[in-house]
């Protein structure tokens, strides 16, 4: 088999690129990204009037955005439907929960001085703390969702990321779709589930529990944001 019969291998940053050409005037990178993507017929040259060549997308191009838009919708799709199960999960277990905070968190374990400290915001798929009006009592617990391998590791290779979830909670959970992967690629600090196609939560490992009190920052975070409303169908049923 010749070079010029070998199938390209389309990756993420030729799809950035085929979406780059698509939203700009087409002026060519002529980099060897743009030379993949002409030899795979996505991309193709065109002569201006005033001798200029640019670069346009092809019908096949066109297709092949089409089909990431919709792998990455039903990708979303897949992962707000996964965290709606987990936070009524939550709900069940009698406790306040939110979705989607963006919280402000302290990130470098070494730095015992509050005024050198580090900070990071953090966006926590479903966070909770139990219905009680005893503060030592409240137990925050951080659930992750993951529905795809790649975000996943990209979450592991991010160690102030996972700083800051532990900063915020007392359990710190990794939700994950079968398949994506073994629960010993995540790392022990944090628990895992693993979501099964019939709609269960197993839980693969206990998440390491430590005793906290919630910041004050973190109490005015939960403050400002709205839980979310309580569902009449997550309420566990009487003895």
């Amino acid at each position: 088999m010749s070079a010029a019969d070998t199938p390209i291998t389309i990756t993420t940053a030729h799809r950035r690129r085929l979406r780059e050409v698509w939203r700009s005037a087409g002026w060519p990178f002529q980099d060897l990204l743009e030379v993949e993507l002409l030899a795979a017929g996505l991309l193709e040259r065109c002569r201006m009037a005033d001798g200029r060549e640019t670069v346009r997308v092809t019908d096949a191009g066109v297709a092949e955005i089409a089909a990431t838009l919709h792998r990455n919708r039903a990708a979303r799709d897949e992962h707000e439907q996964l965290v709606a199960r987990v936070a009524r999960e939550m709900q069940r277990a009698g406790r306040v929960v939110w979705r989607g905070l963006s919280l402000r968190a302290r990130v470098g374990e070494c730095d015992q001085d509050a005024d050198q400290a580090r900070w990071a915001m953090a966006m926590p798929d479903v966070y909770s703390i139990r219905h009680t009006t005893v503060e030592a009592y409240v137990e925050p617990v951080v659930h992750e969702i993951k529905v795809r391998r790649a975000d996943l590791l990209s979450d592991l290779r991010q160690p102030a990321k996972g700083e800051a979830y532990r900063w915020m909670g007392g359990e710190c959970w990794y939700v994950i779709r079968a398949g994506i992967a073994q629960p010993e690629e995540v790392p022990p600090a944090y628990g895992v589930m693993v979501a099964q196609g019939d709609g269960t939560l197993d839980v693969a490992r206990p998440a390491p529990r430590r005793a906290m009190r919630l910041p004050f920052a973190i109490w005015m975070a939960l403050a400002r944001a709205t839980p979310e409303p309580f569902d009449d169908d997550a309420q566990a049923p009487l003895a």
